[in-house]
């Protein structure tokens, strides 16, 4: 692949969670286009199972789609806060649980055609409550889900968030059996 060339960047918006940036660029053809890039901030998810094998899930409300949405626990890393850390705190003030294991087990993008994010998916077990509390703009109700009632969540479209069915099929290939 020859790859783009940067000619000049314009930030548009600088925020807590995001940059909005213009980029003009140089195609291996010569021509120039331009690349519209939102800047991420490091994110973390958590596929969570409690004593009885059943996988955490909360419910959500999410402003930018306005529906309030399963997922699994997930978030943004702190300054300072390695990914595994933020995953365990993640879990702990969404769902209440702090893992005694934790295991990253994928890194994927999530819309690398205009963004830089990438979530760093982690498995977390042997869960013990411990609760942390919500951040004031959240308000997480957990859900539990036994393993065999997953591919009927999927299939229904009740699970509407990229991370999720992501997590969740990694979770019946690798943890579930992978050909049932």
């Amino acid at each position: 692949m020859g790859g783009e060339r940067k000619i000049s960047s314009n930030v548009l918006y600088k925020g807590r969670i995001i940059n909005l940036k213009v980029d003009n660029v140089v195609l291996p053809s010569g021509k120039k286009a331009l690349r519209e890039v939102v800047e991420h901030a490091p994110a973390v998810a958590v596929l969570a199972t409690d004593p009885d094998g059943r996988i955490l899930l909360v419910k959500q409300e999410r402003y930018a789609v306005a529906e309030t949405l399963l997922e699994i626990p997930a978030g943004i890393t702190e300054p300072g806060e390695t990914v595994r850390e933020t995953a365990a705190r993640e879990l702990r003030e969404e769902t209440g649980y702090e893992p005694l294991d934790l295991e990253e087990v994928l890194r994927f993008y999530t819309s690398p055609g205009f963004s830089t994010e990438m979530i760093v998916l982690f498995s977390a077990r042997r869960l013990k409550y411990a609760p942390l509390e919500q951040d004031y703009d959240e308000d997480i109700a957990v859900e539990r889900i036994d393993p065999e009632s997953l591919r009927d969540y999927l299939g229904s479209g009740m699970i509407r968030d990229a991370k999720t069915i992501a997590a969740l099929c990694w979770y019946l290939h690798h943890e579930h059996g992978g050909n049932e």
